[in-house]
């Protein structure tokens, strides 16, 4: 980029959240000074005597409280104290390794490395788009699409080039195809028609959140199913309407016409019969592995993941825990039935190296889930998350404000943040120790806070060029327009990202206002 494109780049609002986000420090390092101006602020809190008492029925105190008369109660403890140094010293590998979300990341991203670099999730995609009827383009890509979010980076780097080149293999302009894909795959990040590895993140962080109200609480790894479906069915159509109606009229009719390098490239993405046999031994794998975990739920006399000790929705427990190694097994065990057929697993050997390679890929990750970790322990020793829940859940409380704007309200301030801050799970393990209790206070469930989260953290993705995949999607408009710039892809998408704030917002006000539920077993409201 020469001197002169990234000064028109900087120029105007756009050009203002893209220098003020510049200057925001990495991910871990927020977590760094988060946790430096929690230790200040415990010490500001055990100085002035903050407290806060909630009703508590349990025979045994919460972690970190005092119960007395039925009543438990939170004081701020200093960070400093000698106890809590001691702790924070002795106890950080615990503290590391009893952190929830990076244990369950870690065991689905071992199967899902080997889906990814067998070349499975690629070859599906490609399959899939490839076969899309002509007069239905626009809404298979925006469903495979918010599909290939399962695929990781595959969704960016090999659907959203592909999108293109289809749509200007029948006559369309590609960059039709690129604001298409792009926004069902990262403006529709929150939506899907199953859950997967985000699920299982997020609720990895919100369990952490709700622990702090309730000990007991036990993530539901689907917990927001219904509501992930329901943002397909509900941004499908709205990529539709915009695709064809407003911006391929706006990009105006495409010059170029079906050339040699086209089809060349289109050759390329071909799905070829050795893949095409992987996918349907896959296929095959996938059924072997839902029919295990079906057998072990409703085999009579041996249910594994059923406890007939308890009753009613609480006999599944064991059923939601166990979906976490689900996915594990399911995407190893199709990645391997796929490379064995495909011809990209040879031996054992290969599929252990994909192992060792998908968990070099989170290293990232894993330095990230140190810092965060240690900042949500500090937080619960320190006392200032229950006691910012149970005080704020009180003014909400007083305000008497309705449900769904609640909800509403922190779909907007996720929004707001993912403007800044990339990261979905770096915003969550920031808000959701705060937010995640006080609105359970308030009877709000976590699933439903969760839900509300990820809508918010969703549709800012295409406003932003602070995304990591911004430069990768210019890349890729630069390929068909060489006079594309940051501006011209930020307009290219804003109809997008503006109709999904809307239909984001209204959905979930609405799933709040007819108390839908959220998915098997989870409801919008939580009782103590």
């Amino acid at each position: 980029m020469t001197n002169s494109d990234m000064a028109q780049r900087q120029k105007g609002f756009l050009g203002f959240i893209e220098r003020l986000g510049n200057k925001l420090p990495d991910p871990v390092m927020i977590f760094v000074w988060l946790i430096l101006a929690l230790m200040v602020l415990s010490t500001i809190g055990a100085y002035l005597g903050w407290s806060a008492s909630i009703p508590f029925s349990g025979d045994k105190a919460p972690p970190f409280s005092t119960l007395e008369n039925g009543v438990v109660t939170y004081t701020a403890d200093s960070l400093f104290t000698q106890e809590n140094i001691t702790r924070l010293l002795v106890d950080m590998p615990k503290t590391l390794t009893g952190f929830a979300p990076l244990g369950v990341v870690l065991v689905v991203m071992y199967g899902a490395a080997v889906a990814e670099r067998t070349g499975m999730f690629s070859a599906l995609i490609r399959s899939s788009l490839r076969n899309a009827p002509k007069a239905i383009l626009t809404p298979c890509v925006a469903v495979i699409g918010m599909l290939s979010h399962h695929a990781s980076d595959t969704g960016y780097v090999v659907f959203i080039p592909l999108a293109a080149l289809i749509y200007a293999s029948v006559g369309r302009h590609p960059l039709v195809g690129v604001a298409a894909a792009f926004a069902a795959v990262s403006g529709g990040y929150a939506g899907n028609i199953t859950p997967g590895q985000i699920d299982v993140l997020l609720f990895g962080f919100t369990q952490e959140a709700a622990r702090i109200i309730d000990p007991e609480w036990t993530m539901n790894p689907i917990g927001n199913w219904w509501f992930i479906v329901a943002i397909v069915f509900l941004f499908t159509p709205i990529v539709w309407f915009i695709t064809d109606v407003i911006v391929e009229p706006r990009l105006g009719k495409w010059g170029g016409t079906k050339d040699t390098e086209i089809a060349a490239e289109l050759a390329k993405s071909e799905v070829t019969e050795a893949e095409k046999k992987g996918l349907k031994a896959a296929g095959i794998a996938a059924l072997i592995v839902i029919g295990l975990f079906a057998a072990l739920a409703l085999w009579p006399g041996y249910t594994p993941l059923i406890d007939e000790t308890k009753t009613g929705p609480a006999q599944l427990q064991p059923f939601y825990s166990a979906l976490i190694p689900g996915f594990f097994l399911l995407f190893l065990a199709t990645g391997i039935s796929f490379g064995i057929k495909a011809g990209t697993v040879k031996s054992d050997n290969d599929v252990v190296r994909m192992m060792g390679e998908g968990i070099r890929s989170m290293a990232p990750y894993i330095v990230f889930a140190f810092f965060a970790a240690h900042f949500v322990a500090m937080f619960n020793w320190s006392g200032l998350g229950p006691i910012a829940a149970i005080n704020g859940a009180e003014v909400l409380k007083s305000w008497d404000l309705p449900t769904p704007i609640l909800l509403v309200s922190v779909l907007l301030f996720s929004s707001v943040l993912d403007l800044f801050i990339g990261s979905a799970s770096a915003k969550w393990s920031a808000l959701a120790p705060v937010v995640v209790p006080m609105f359970m206070l308030v009877g709000i469930s976590p699933e439903m806070t969760t839900a509300a989260y990820r809508m918010g953290d969703s549709y800012t993705n295409i406003m932003t060029p602070l995304m990591s995949y911004f430069p990768l999607i210019l890349a890729f408009c630069r390929r068909w327009d060489s006079t594309y710039g940051v501006g011209s892809l930020l307009a290219l998408m804003l109809p997008y990202a503006l109709c999904f704030m809307v239909a984001g917002i209204l959905m979930t006000a609405g799933w709040v206002h007819f108390d839908l539920p959220l998915g098997p077993h989870a409801q919008v409201h939580y009782s103590r």
